[in-house]
């Protein structure tokens, strides 16, 4: 059977940003083709002996758009996500789509979006704001210059889009629930990004102010460890993928874990 492999972040720098079809005899499961790859990395990333595999460890890995464990066995013709912890894939929507997509679902109860345009954060949070409302509370993530003492030119995001919506409208909807705020806004700023401007917007609306922060502050932690983007840093002595949060348990997947026992 074949797969089909996307790389995404620093698995880009390890394995080639060109997605790649890879034959696996059938039965075979996720931690079988993670260590199928293991066996093409350079040297001085595949590692040797309790080393072995380490530019893999810490990864989670995706199938078809969704999370997956390292048992799970793959079919012909799945996609395979190789997933390094996010910071914060498909054709991205064009301005004027993003823009439409906005304009219509404004109001809503969740309102999603990933756009290579500006974020413009006083029509959403004029939107997010109804008679019933007692707070509306905003993150705006921007870009600052520098980090850990180095200086910032710009940052480049990127994620795996079909997947990086669905997690995000699974976030706002949880987010509602268990906050029980009324409505959750949440966009995200992918492509080249100048210092100063918005990365990512979150917008939550609520009767109670402290409904409304808690949400907040838990979507944009939330968001940070499990939503599949990532940030490129480009600063005046060189660039790199920025390091990302370690994924919450049982999401990370290790090459040797169906080897165990």
């Amino acid at each position: 059977m074949h797969v089909r492999v996307l790389t995404f972040g620093v698995s880009k720098d390890w394995l080639g940003a060109a997605a790649a079809t890879v034959e696996l005899p059938e039965g075979a499961s996720v931690v079988d083709l993670l260590e199928r790859l293991r066996l093409n990395l350079p040297a001085r990333l595949s590692g040797h002996g309790d080393g072995k595999g380490q530019a893999l460890r810490g990864i989670a890995v995706s199938v078809n758009a969704e999370y997956a464990t390292a048992g799970q066995v793959l079919r012909d013709g799945d996609e395979v996500g190789l997933l390094p912890p996010v910071s914060g894939g498909a054709a991205l929507p064009g301005a004027a789509r993003t823009a439409r997509i906005l304009d219509e679902s404004l109001g809503e109860p969740t309102v999603i979006a990933l756009t290579r345009e500006p974020i413009d954060a006083e029509k959403p949070v004029a939107a997010a704001k109804h008679g019933e409302d007692g707070a509306v509370v905003v993150f705006d993530g921007i870009v600052r210059n520098n980090t850990r003492g180095r200086q910032t030119l710009h940052l480049d995001y990127e994620a795996y889009e079909e997947m990086a919506l669905r997690q995000m409208k699974e976030l706002a909807e949880l987010a509602r629930n268990k906050f029980d705020v009324r409505q959750v806004t949440m966009i995200h700023r992918l492509g080249r990004l100048e210092v100063g401007e918005t990365s990512v917007l979150i917008v939550v609306a609520s009767a109670h102010r402290g409904a409304a922060f808690e949400a907040c502050h838990w979507l944009i932690d939330t968001l940070k460890k499990t939503v599949p983007i990532w940030k490129k840093e480009t600063f005046v002595d060189g660039a790199a993928w920025a390091d990302g949060e370690p994924f919450p348990a049982g999401l990370a997947v290790a090459p040797e874990a169906s080897h165990e026992g």
